[in-house]
């Protein structure tokens, strides 16, 4: 017996087939466009999309799971699970299916509300006054753009990049809008809100890709900078059979770039939360997402894993080695065993299958070869190694490095050659049998001199009077000082009789001039003005002082003399005068470029640092400022002028004084003031030292004719209204990298606060100088007011003719 089914029943199954079809129908419908008056929208159960023209991409509202949180974004149309590419409202998710996506017809920007009508999202609006009608469409690319009648692109996501880099993105800035086009990760894989991690261009130096970590915004990777072919840390991209990558640098912009070769290919790179960028490729074999760069990460990848000047070697014994020509300084960095030597017998040392330093303090030039290269770099003393910028041309493009080189590792495969400058050790080509003699004769020479100096010494000591005698020996056992002691006629002899063609100059201590000894050595002699109120204390506490202290930037006291009412101090001649010999000659400066006055700023912490905490006492210097910063032959600074310096115990913080002794600009607001004095006293002069050298301008003789503000003033205003670079020297032509100058201002405007715990002690000083690391805002400098007194000299005037070892002015205040 066959059993049949009713009909009845047959037409009800029927109907329920055509219900759920009809319901399917509506359940899932795809728009072509958005327009003024059709918007995207997100009703309970219905899935409407905007769907690319091939339909490789979607947008629309989703959910992520275990989340009921809806966004906007753009994902693969037929890849499961769901692949998104980009989200709109990251920050701001919906909470319901009440979402509309509505682009406006008359401004042409994109907007998203809610169930009240309030835009939780939107986007900017054209520049220009758009031709209707306008639409939005969804490219095969997966760029989101709103279009105008005349076809012109009012709006794209492509220029407001998530975490995913597609073909045909951009990554990088437009110098014309301003507007940085970087990945941002998410802060988990099922939660868009912006990570912490972010994937751009560093323009600075020559342009790089690196990955930085918020709120520092400290560099924890670095696929690198260009070299024609491809990017330093990535040399697999030259050889990919799926991509081409490019990098454009010209006026209006700068951008990397990657292309598919196949358009059939689905590929992508996304910044994931924990911070690595990744590029995935879609098998359609096994129906997922392959890793194709990197297949892992090793130690080097960590940006300056191993510190400055050293080399990172994954297949090594310990990764991490110092460069050639430098050895540990037991501070996760190296320092160099010689110092260059300029061009006086530098060479360079070829590394090859490098990923090349970090760039963001280098200089390149695209016209010269490398020869011409190799050539400019010797002739820059602030220039440590060399690359060549494209490789794609044999020879062509020049990269130079300044300063510590930093991040640079050796690469598995590909890569590139990189120059590094080191010192050519002395005698390196000498015969064995030469190197002998010359110790031997030097040996000799030395016992010799040694000998004569003695006997010399002796009998200069013999000329004085037994009270002077007495006195400075008892001086010398009580203090441990070792000190020559010079006869008033050799020194006399020396200047001519203190003539004036010898004179240098005149400072409150009294004149200084330049000598000759006899055995043809070049001195300069400071001597106490006979007719001075003050300077015989002030000589005393100098001979004491600078006699114990050894310093390559402090002056080197010689000697001294004393005899009856002639009280001289003999120092090292410095042909280069003082600091502000240069700095305020509106001739002289163009003398010094950038890399000389960075180095100048250097020299003088070091020297700080050496008497606040290097040196036997704490030595507090009180009168630091550019005439007491004397130039050698190579122009390296040294300080000079100890007569008002105290010294602290080791556990002494502050002290206090009735009579306020200094120079007016360089005193700080509590010692002017209070009379109080601290080692910030001294931190506080070298800031508007600082301020003073990258400006050209003396605080004390500069006036802005707006503000009525000082040096420091004028500073502080520039700062706050992000206009810092407008305090740059303009006599100086030589290329500087923008952030350097920036550095160096942060740092002086963080020196000369107000309150002196909020400034930095020197060992901070130095290490900011030295160092990417993010500084602290710097608050309101000392005497922002920018009072100036009678004497204060046109703000025009740049000429300062004076050589001192002591040109100090006097104020007197009574401490409250």
């Amino acid at each position: 017996m066959i059993e049949t089914v009713p009909k009845s029943m047959e037409s009800f199954e029927m109907l329920v087939v055509c219900v759920l079809f009809l319901s399917l129908i509506t359940m899932s419908s795809t728009l072509d466009m958005i327009t003024p008056t059709q918007p995207l929208r997100d009703p309970v159960n219905e899935n409407v999309t905007l769907v690319s023209t091939n339909g490789t991409f979607e947008a629309g509202f989703f959910s992520h799971e275990k989340s009921g949180s809806r966004y906007l974004g753009i994902w693969y149309k037929n890849i499961s699970p769901r692949t998104v590419v980009w989200v709109a409202n990251k920050e701001t998710p919906l909470q319901d299916h009440s979402g509309v996506l509505e682009v406006d017809g008359d401004e042409g920007f994109l907007s998203i509300k809610n169930g009240t009508g309030a835009k939780i999202w939107f986007s900017n609006a054209s520049s220009h006054t758009p031709s209707k009608p306008v639409a939005v469409e969804l490219l095969e690319s997966g760029n989101m753009v709103v279009k105008d009648g005349d076809n012109n692109f009012l709006w794209q996501s492509f220029d407001y990049p998530d975490d995913t880099l597609l073909p045909g993105m951009k990554l990088g800035m437009n110098f014309k809008t301003g507007h940085h086009r970087a990945l941002r990760s998410w802060k988990s894989f099922t939660d868009p809100t912006p990570g912490e991690f972010v994937f751009g261009v560093d323009t600075r130096g020559l342009p790089q890709l690196v990955i930085t970590k918020e709120p520092s915004d400290y560099i924890v990777y670095r696929p690198g900078s260009w070299n024609g072919l491809s990017i330093t840390g990535l040399p697999g991209e030259i050889t990919d059979p799926l991509i081409k990558s490019f990098f454009v640098m010209n006026e209006d912009e700068i951008f990397y770039q990657i292309q598919l070769l196949n358009s059939s290919t689905k590929l992508r790179s996304r910044l994931i939360p924990e911070g690595y960028q990744v590029r995935l490729i879609w098998s359609d074999e096994t129906k997922r997402w392959d890793t194709q760069y990197p297949g892992s990460f090793d130690e080097c990848e960590r940006y300056s894993l191993c510190g400055a000047n050293t080399i990172c070697n994954v297949s090594g014994a310990h990764h991490c080695e110092c460069l050639s020509g430098f050895q540990s300084n037991f501070a996760d960095s190296c320092d160099r065993t010689a110092p260059l030597d300029c061009n006086k017998g530098d060479k360079f040392e070829k590394y090859e299958g490098m990923k090349l330093p970090d760039t963001s303090s280098s200089w390149y030039d695209k016209s010269i070869s490398l020869q011409e290269c190799e050539k400019l770099c010797l002739s820059n003393c602030s220039c440590t190694a060399y690359a060549q910028l494209n490789i794609s041309v044999p020879g062509s493009g020049c990269l130079h490095w300044f300063h510590d080189i930093v991040d640079i590792r050796i690469l598995a495969q590909g890569g590139q050659d990189f120059y590094l400058r080191i010192t050519t050790p002395k005698f390196q080509d000498h015969a064995f049998n030469r190197k002998i003699g010359g110790i031997v004769v030097g040996c000799t020479i030395f016992i010799i001199v040694l000998v004569v100096f003695g006997i010399i010494f002796c009998l200069k000591r013999k000329k004085l009077k037994q009270s002077e005698t007495n006195y400075w020996k008892d001086k010398n056992e009580k203090d441990d000082i070792d000190l020559p002691i010079f006869d008033f006629l050799s020194i006399s002899n020396a200047t001519n009789n203190f003539s004036e063609s010898n004179k240098l100059g005149q400072g409150g201590f009294g004149p200084v001039y330049k000598g000759i000894l006899s055995d043809g050595q070049e001195i300069a002699v400071k001597r106490l003005s006979k007719t001075s109120g003050q300077g015989l204390e002030e000589f005393k506490n100098e001979v004491m002082l600078i006699a114990k202290l050894q310093h390559r930037n402090l002056v080197k006291l010689l000697g001294c003399s004393i005899q009856q009412d002639e009280k001289m101090l003999i120092y090292e001649f410095m042909p280069n005068r003082s600091l502000d010999y240069f700095i305020f000659d509106s001739t002289r400066s163009t003398l010094i470029g950038w890399a000389k006055r960075f180095e100048i700023i250097g020299g003088i912490a070091k020297g700080l640092l050496y008497l606040h905490q290097d040196s036997r006492l704490k030595i507090i210097h009180r009168d630091l400022k550019t005439s007491n910063v004397l130039l050698d032959s190579n122009m390296k600074p040294k300080i000079s002028d100890f007569g008002m310096a105290r010294t602290f115990g080791l556990d002494q913080d502050e002290a206090n004084t009735n009579k306020v002794m200094g120079t007016y600009g360089y005193m700080p607001p509590e010692y002017a003031v209070h009379g109080s004095f601290s080692v910030k006293s001294d931190v506080f002069s070298f800031g508007v030292i600082v301020l003073e050298i990258i400006s050209g301008r003396k605080n004390r003789g500069f006036r802005d004719p707006n503000n009525q503000l000082n040096l420091l003033g004028h500073a502080w205003r520039l700062w706050i209204e992000k206009r810092p670079m407008e305090l740059m020297d303009d006599s100086v032509d030589s290329v500087v990298v923008p952030s350097e100058i920036l550095r160096y201002i942060h740092v002086g405007l963080l020196c000369v606060q107000q309150r002196p715990e909020d400034r930095p002690n020197m060992s901070s000083v130095v290490f900011m100088l030295n160092s990417e690391t993010l500084l602290p805002e710097p608050t309101q400098p000392g005497f922002y007011t920018g009072k100036n007194n009678s004497t204060t000299t046109d703000s025009s005037s740049r000429n300062c003719d004076a050589y001192s070892l002591n040109e100090m002015s006097e104020t007197l205040v009574e401490a409250r």
